[in-house]
């Protein structure tokens, strides 16, 4: 009798628990929505955190454009009406460049941004 008390304790327990996020979670990955447009991205500077996974949402309302983050060989097109996603998890710290490796008209040269990934 006394085994099956603390059995049923111990789920109800590990349950609480779970609930609360305290025992075993995953953390949360965060959404980090980024517009593509001639010749920016908004907001063209993101601050991460090592280890912290993050989807990267895209869209563009231009035309085709491209996502390219070298450092972490991240790559994605971005299509006009569509939403482009990109899961990662930064595993180095610093400050890194992404650009657009799509030729998006006059000025695309200077279409890049930076991910700034802290500890």
């Amino acid at each position: 009798m006394l085994i099956e008390r603390r059995r049923l304790f111990g789920m109800f327990g590990a349950a609480a628990l779970a609930a609360c996020g305290i025992a075993g979670a995953q953390p949360k990955e965060r959404l980090i929505r980024i517009t593509a447009r001639k010749f920016a991205f908004l907001p063209g500077e993101i601050t991460l955190k090592k280890g912290a996974p993050v989807i990267l949402e895209f869209v563009t309302a231009d035309v085709v454009m491209g996502f390219n983050a070298p450092d972490f060989k991240l790559r994605a097109d971005i299509l006009p009406g569509e939403t482009a996603r990109l899961r990662f998890t930064p595993d180095k710290v610093g400050t890194f460049t992404f650009l657009c490796d799509i030729f998006c008209g006059d000025g695309h040269e200077g279409m890049s941004g930076t991910m700034k990934v802290v500890a």
